[in-house]
């Protein structure tokens, strides 16, 4: 995975506006653990939760025969359950072990962006726009069932209003989000699918067709496809499941039943996916144009299906999402529109 970054400034085109294209904190976080590995290193891992994309690593160096051990808030980028970790092997302390060596942990490290922008000659942002992928806490129960919860709750119990999505303060649920919240400072989080699917609203003539046809918008990423019913300023339908376990008839048929609200939620689960839910007030018809994102866009090609580049960098579509959020339910003197 990638972090993808947009260094915005809002008295410059935004052709000039400087972007990155980065390895993901998890790929990084990773790679020094594999130096220690190669090292002979005992590793204590310390920080917040953040994306447990490096758990092979942290697999291999115990295989290794070295120890690892983790502070409790890092442990959670592993797992809900403490005590299954410790079961894995890792010992759990708020103190590191003085024979070992330290891995932080963070899904945004401010000294790295402060640093690289001041050695670019780039001033320092004002205030700071994020997403993350968050599974949310929830010890002992699926990840999956509990992830997709979240979108059940935005429908069933926020109408689906698209300026829910935004957080100046993360449902405490949703801890990787408010570790997030907690390392950037001042500014706004998101969940990734949010931040992609007002990327592509981010596209004028895609906003234009959700409020007044509706549309349905396919984020087809690394590890998760996620989708979305859009019409006016709600989301009356999400779908999400894992990319591996698709392949275009399957996608594209999930994604048929799914705008018409017959596509069982159960069944998405029992084939290893999250789930899908559409609200009571669905159309019975509409959604007929279908815009696709992400970095693995391309198991739809060929299909009839539009593939997007909002802001004319599909990569940064999240960004442009995030913006776009910003500036048109938190970009207001009272922040009535923000949580």
């Amino acid at each position: 995975g990638t972090q993808d970054v947009l260094l915005y400034r809002d008295n410059m085109e935004l052709e000039n506006c400087s972007k990155f294209i980065l390895p993901s904190p998890a790929k990084q976080v990773a790679h020094r653990i594999k130096e220690l590995t190669a090292a002979g290193r005992d590793i204590y891992l310390h920080g917040q939760n953040m994306g447990g994309g490096f758990w092979r690593a942290v697999k291999a160096h115990q295989d290794a025969g070295l120890k690892v051990s983790a502070h409790p808030q890092a442990a959670l980028a592993l797992g809900d359950d403490l005590e299954q970790i410790k079961g894995f092997g890792i010992e759990i302390t708020e103190s590191a072990p003085l024979t070992a060596s330290v891995v932080r942990l963070t899904d945004f490290d401010s000294g790295f962006w402060s640093g690289l922008l001041q050695h670019l000659g780039l001033g320092q942002p004002d205030f700071i726009l994020a997403c993350v992928q968050d599974h949310g806490f929830h010890p002992g129960k699926s990840n999956r069932l509990s992830r997709f919860a979240y979108w059940q709750r935005f429908l069933r119990e926020q109408g689906g209003e698209l300026h829910q999505l935004l957080y100046s303060q993360p449902p405490v649920e949703m801890t990787r989000l408010c570790s997030l919240h907690q390392a950037i400072g001042v500014g706004l989080v998101a969940d990734t699918g949010a931040a992609a699917m007002l990327g592509a609203l981010f596209d004028p003539s895609v906003e234009e067709t959700a409020q007044n046809q509706g549309v349905l918008v396919v984020n087809v990423g690394n590890s998760h496809t996620i989708a979305f019913l859009i019409l006016g300023s709600r989301v009356l339908g999400v779908y999400e499941h894992h990319t591996g376990f698709l392949h275009q008839d399957k996608l594209l048929q999930h994604l048929q039943e799914f705008r018409a609200g017959t596509l069982s939620g159960q069944a998405i689960f029992d084939d290893g996916g999250h789930g899908s839910v559409v609200a009571d007030d669905l159309p019975g018809t509409g959604f007929d144009r279908i815009v696709v994102l992400g970095p693995q866009r391309g198991i739809l090609a060929g299909a009839e299906v539009e593939f997007l580049a909002p802001g004319g960098d599909m990569m940064l579509a999240g960004c442009f999402g995030l913006l776009k959020g910003w500036r048109d339910f938190a970009g207001q003197e009272d922040m009535e529109h923000c949580r």
